[in-house]
Order: C-alpha cells, then structure tokens, then sequence
C-alpha cells in the first residue's frame, strides 16, 4: 500500500512538473462584447430621419428662394422692343405739317393781325385797287387753308399703316412679356401709340376748322366790301353819274 501511494505521488509530481501543452484557449475581453440595445437603436433611427428632413426641408426652402430670386428678376427685365422713336417721328411729322400753314399761321398773335389787317371792316378811305387787292389776299387765305387741311389729312392718313404696324407688335409684345415691368412697358406704349393717334385726330380737326374759319371771315368781308362797292356806286359825284351817250354819228 505504501510502494502504491508513493507512486501515486511521484506521478502527481511529474504531472505538474511537465509543460501543459494544451490548447490555446481564446478569452474575449469584457469591453469588446457587443450589445444590441432595441430602443436606443430605434431612438438613432428617429434622430437621423429627422436630420434628414430637416435637410430636405432646407433644401425645398433653398429652392423657393431661387425660384423667387428668378421671378424677381423676370419681373424686373425691361421690354426689349422700343416703339417710342417712331412714335415720336409720326408726331413731328404731322407737326411739320401744322408749321407749314399758308398765310394765317396757327399763331393768336398773327392770327388777329392778319384779321386786322384783312378781315376788318372795310375801310371807307380805301381806295377800289386796295379793296380788289385785299378781296385776292383773303381768297388765297382760304385756298391755301384748304390746301392745307388737306395736307394735314394726308400725312394722317400716311401715320396709319404705321401705327397699325406699332400696334400689332406691341400686343404681341405684352401677350409674351415674361414679367410685370416688361408687361406694364408694354402697356404704356400701346397708350403712347393711342395718345399719337389722338394727336393726328386733334391736328386734323385743327386744320379742317381753320379751312372753314377762313371761308366763312372770306364770307364776311366779301359782304362788308360789297355793300361798301355799293355804297360807292350809288353815292353821287363820286359814282356812277348818268349822261347822254351818243351811239351813232349823226352829223354823216
């Protein structure tokens, strides 16, 4: 029993003595294990989608800003057509035209002088070539007053087929404005346009009336130098004074 345990021990002894060659064992340390948590997960979750709304939202309000930035300036582009120049030229020229008046100008000094001058009362002290001269000057006034008025409605009625032209490009102008400033200058040239049409018209009447002014003072002054040529006639001594005429020879 004795020789049995000892070899018992001898045994333990070289059992612990030997090298442990076993296995290598793999430790995983504590603070590398990975833990699934659900709630903070779903909390991460919630989070970035709210960043990332958040960001969206920035970006679809980046992009109204832009928009609005180009209606701006849409509506702050001037109209790139211009009728105002050819506008202008119609109206100087029925203008010109005005100037160009014969004789009694569209002047109120020059008018009541010549009226003055010709259309008065007939002067009493005048003598007969005055009164002829004065009866030719009046009846050039009134020809050259029509001639006029007719001068006057040709260079309108020249202004239309422009005007017409003006027009259809300034709708079309207005109809295709891309914004407010382009639309409203549009607009005030249509009106610019209306505002030469009505001076043609006002030029027009001006002219008529003054033909028919000076036919009807040509009227008058016909009648006042008339009754004046009559007056003369009939007076005694210095008219016409009645005497014998011989019409034949009676002394053959």
């Amino acid at each position: 029993m004795i020789l049995r345990h000892s070899r018992a021990v001898q045994a333990a002894v070289a059992l612990l003595s030997a090298p442990i060659a076993f296995a290598p064992v793999l430790v995983t340390p504590a603070h590398a294990l990975i833990v699934f948590d659900p709630s903070n997960y779903a909390q991460n979750v919630l989070t970035a989608a709210r960043a990332l709304q958040q960001i969206n939202n920035q970006i679809t309000s980046l992009q109204n800003q832009a928009q609005m930035l180009i209606n701006q300036a849409r509506n702050l582009a001037s109209l790139p057509y211009s009728s105002l120049q050819q506008i202008q030229q119609n109206v100087q020229r029925t203008q010109q035209l005005l100037n160009q008046a014969q004789n009694v100008a569209f002047d109120v000094q020059k008018i009541d002088q010549m009226f003055q001058q010709k259309y008065a009362s007939v002067s009493m002290l005048a003598t007969d070539q005055q009164l002829v001269a004065d009866a030719r000057s009046r009846w050039q006034n009134t020809v050259g007053g029509l001639q006029d008025a007719m001068r006057v409605q040709a260079g309108v009625v020249g202004n239309i087929d422009t005007n017409r032209t003006q027009m259809s490009t300034l709708v079309g102008q207005s109809q295709s404005a891309t914004g407010a400033l382009q639309a409203t200058q549009a607009g005030n040239q249509i009106l610019a346009l209306q505002s030469q049409q009505l001076s043609d018209l006002v030029a027009v009447l001006s002219a008529n009336g003054r033909a028919s002014a000076l036919t009807e003072a040509e009227r008058a002054a016909a009648v006042a130098q008339g009754t004046e040529q009559r007056r003369r006639f009939l007076t005694p001594g210095s008219g016409y004074t009645p005497g014998n005429a011989q019409m034949f020879n009676s002394g053959n």
